[in-house]
């Protein structure tokens, strides 16, 4: 990945982790679908009016598969199962239970992609998944959670992952942009049954909700979406997911500059261990940037070069 890109998914990690602090705030006055329609109408707005200045047109026509079934599955169902599962569960099973989602990229994009097993991504996924683990029980309230929320933070997770491979291969035929943009009006679609509930609960939410609620459309989803797409289209699937296990060791940074919550000495453990797995799924194989040797051209007459 060049620095560029990689600028971008860390723009994206840091915006993903900022969400979990507002999702908390908004959802104390909106219903999950309720938020999710907001958060989606927001972005949609601010990714429109960046396409009008930039005069970005319709995507080709290959590309709308893939940016249908990401707009419904990581868009729509994702927002609105996450919601729901965090009023269900602590945030530390949440946590859990939606880090599942790295995995399934990776052996998805492993299979569905093509992108292979690469044994350090795997490893350092596993790490990350450790730490993950570490980090939600932690975090959890002593086992005592809602079969509901478990369930729904499953869906999420598979939602996710199942968006993000759909995403990929739309990547290579339209820009960053034209897929997040479309992709998020399609979720937005996609939530309009929720119409009703938020145009009821937006005159008895705090503004401090619906700010959190816009925020959300704007930075994590229209900014963060956009440059994870970016990213995407730079590198594997499985590698961009093994980056959003950064997540949950900024999400306790987070919390403990912004609510006051002291981590304990295993959530500080288990994000250190989410960082290391990150490094290791990151590495390149050839360490002080040695590169394999690039095959030998051949002449037209098709021998070798030797």
């Amino acid at each position: 990945m060049d620095r560029r890109a990689l600028a971008a998914a860390t723009v994206t990690v840091v915006l993903w982790a900022s969400a979990f602090v507002s999702i908390r705030s908004a959802g104390a006055d909106y219903s999950p679908g309720a938020l999710a329609l907001g958060r989606l109408l927001a972005g949609a707005v601010t990714l429109g009016v960046i396409c009008l200045i930039r005069r970005e047109g319709l995507p080709p026509r290959a590309a709308w598969p893939g940016i249908a079934a990401s707009g419904v599955l990581w868009f729509g169902l994702y927002n609105v199962a996450l919601n729901w599962g965090e009023q269900q569960v602590d945030a530390g099973t949440a946590a859990m239970v939606v880090n599942i989602g790295p995995l399934l990229i990776a052996l998805l994009g492993g299979w569905l992609l093509k992108e292979g097993f690469p044994p350090r991504l795997m490893a350092g996924m596993a790490v990350s998944f450790a730490g993950a683990v570490v980090v939600g029980y932690s975090m959890s309230d002593e086992g005592h959670a809602s079969l509901l929320g478990v369930l729904l933070c499953l869906v999420a997770a598979v939602t996710y992952a199942a968006g993000v491979v759909s995403q990929k291969p739309a990547l290579r035929q339209a820009s960053a942009l034209q897929v997040t943009t479309y992709g998020c009006l399609i979720g937005a679609v996609a939530c309009l049954p929720f119409a009703g509930r938020l145009a009821g609960q937006v005159g008895d939410a705090s503004a401090s909700a619906t700010l959190n609620m816009i925020y959300l459309g704007v930075f994590p989803t229209a900014l963060a979406f956009t440059t994870w797409a970016y990213a995407l289209a730079r590198t594997s699937a499985g590698r961009m997911g093994a980056t959003t296990y950064a997540v949950p060791a900024l999400v306790v940074v987070m919390s403990w500059a912004t609510l006051g919550e002291v981590p304990e000495w295993l959530t500080l453990a288990g994000g250190l261990l989410c960082l290391g797995g990150v490094a290791v799924a990151r590495r390149s194989p050839h360490p002080h940037g040695v590169a394999e040797p690039a095959p030998a051209p051949v002449p037209a007459d098709g021998k070798a070069v030797g």
